[in-house]
């Protein structure tokens, strides 16, 4: 049953009736969870090189520091979803923040490279059920949709721009401190947000039928780390090693399976109504690209400005200052227009915008500048992503049921997480194929300091390119799908007002 709530009451005291009364106090202590979890996606990257000569990490290895996190993160994301929705999303959050936090000071008290990919690993593990209760918690908290569009501007401000504050904490603790508070600043942080939670976080869970659909948890787990461990392995040793190959292959064949239980399984673990509403799939497969796009973004620039203009790590992350900026200014008026104009004029301009960003940086060269260059591109893209989020996340929750909130939620974190290992390994390929096809066409010798450079640098244009046109293509999809105006924004199946 679809309730809609066409108009905002308030009591005596200007609270919205049937609302609770602490909710931005629930929107803070959740918010606070997110950015640790969009922190800690970026400020490993810092903490790398360092903890390599420290846990004698060989190169080949040191993908398993970003790696183990991911698998763990990307596989179980659905799993982490329905488990919220089955056992209450209050309690799984507080079970993730605790998890993580001891996690976290695992890995930062680490001896030896086992125990580190093992307690990202298990940070994996518990941000995956951190993650869909905390968009499924801001979901049920926020029904109203003018403060719900401000609660999902707040969360789309944070993981736009927190991967950029990561790369700028990162590079002040491993400079300043050590590595290890790369890892260990989450601790405190997760058990402040914990004792916060227990007080202002309110419980809600999913009623009726909460059996587990074990086949399907079997079959969506392994086929999930099949495909990411597969483009992870792309991006290291190309699409034609034959782990590669054997895992999307893997992949491929347990999500078909995965599939067809799901439309046959009493309460499934992925009800397939989920996905197929017109305006939740197309979020998801625009979550898919925006993921792609913006993790190949963070990635070539930032090997642009640290290997061909010489940055260093904590100056790399100051120079994406604009990006975060322009993520919270315009996150900020995307959530307050959202209302009143509807997801599609924000979603598809933003798209565009973004994609105009990228192809700006296709301009980047040895010899260029950083504010003549880099600057504007940032603003641009970062003002085009604003515009994406906040309505993204709104109509991949629209009109699902209350007891479908968690997986909802987990489908939107899935297809980023899978966007961002397929976005960089297929452009990890493309710039390097263009980096080679650059320096045979221009014979350039190896010892060519200059003329390497440009090769590089050549090679992140094309991919450059390449996520453009994924951006454009996002925007067409989401085009076709979205078909919701501002006043459907309203529409909640099955969710009351709390």
């Amino acid at each position: 049953m679809t309730k809609t709530y066409n108009r905002e009451t308030h009591d005596s005291r200007g609270n919205i009736k049937g609302q609770a009364p602490d909710r931005w106090t629930t929107l803070v202590v959740i918010a606070i969870s997110q950015l640790m979890l969009v922190l800690d996606s970026s400020i490993m990257n810092i903490a790398i090189p360092t903890a390599k000569i420290d846990l004698h990490i060989s190169n080949a290895n040191q993908q398993w520091v970003i790696t183990a996190y991911t698998l763990a993160f990307g596989s179980l994301l659905l799993l982490g979803g329905r488990i919220g929705d089955y056992m209450g999303r209050k309690k799984i959050f507080l079970v993730g923040l605790i998890g993580f936090a001891a996690s976290s000071a695992l890995g930062g008290f680490a001896i030896n490279q086992g125990m580190l990919y093992g307690s990202r690993a298990l940070q994996g593990v518990f941000g995956a059920l951190l993650a869909p209760a905390a968009l499924a918690l801001i979901s049920e908290t926020f029904t109203v949709p003018s403060e719900r569009a401000k609660a999902f501007g707040v969360m789309g401000a944070i993981s736009g721009g927190g991967a950029a504050i990561g790369l700028i904490v990162g590079g002040t603790l491993t400079e300043f401190a050590s590595w290890r508070w790369c890892l260990g600043v989450n601790t405190p942080i997760a058990i402040v947000a914990a004792l916060l939670a227990v007080k202002y976080v309110h419980e809600s869970k999913a009623e009726g039928d909460n059996t587990y659909d074990i086949p399907g948890v079997i079959t969506a787990t392994a086929g999930l780390f099949s495909l990411t461990y597969g483009f992870n392995q792309a991006a290291t040793s190309g699409w034609a090693d034959g782990h590669t190959i054997g895992f999307l292959a893997g992949a491929v064949v347990l999500l078909i399976a995965f599939i067809m239980i799901e439309s046959k399984v009493a309460n499934p673990l992925m009800p397939l109504r989920v996905i197929t509403e017109r305006n939740r799939g197309g979020s998801y497969l625009g979550s898919l690209v925006v993921g792609a796009g913006i993790f190949s973004m963070f990635l070539f620039l930032g090997l642009y400005l640290q290997v061909i203009l010489g940055f260093s790590p904590l100056k790399t992350g100051f120079a994406f200052l604009p990006f975060t900026a322009g993520i919270i200014i315009f996150a900020g008026i995307s959530s307050q227009l959202l209302p009143k104009v509807g997801p599609k004029p924000l979603m598809v301009p933003g798209l565009i915008f973004s994609g105009i960003g990228l192809l700006l940086l296709t301009r980047i060269t040895p010899v260029t500048g950083y504010w003549s260059h880099v600057v504007p591109s940032l603003v641009i893209i970062s003002s085009g992503m604003a515009l994406v989020f906040i309505p993204l996340t709104s109509t991949s929750l629209h009109a699902v049921s209350h007891h479908d909130t968690g997986v909802a939620s987990a489908m939107v974190n899935t297809s980023q997480q899978i966007g961002g290992s397929l976005g960089t390994a297929l452009l990890n390929t493309v710039a390097a194929t263009a980096t080679t096809s650059y320096l045979a066409a221009n014979a350039i010798a190896k010892n060519d300091q200059i003329g390497n450079a440009f090769a590089v640098t050549h090679g992140f244009t094309v991919a450059f390119k390449f996520s453009a046109a994924l951006l454009f293509v996002g925007a067409i999809v989401l085009f076709f799908f979205i078909n919701i105006g501002k006043e459907a924004l309203v529409e909640t199946e099955g969710v009351g007002m709390h």
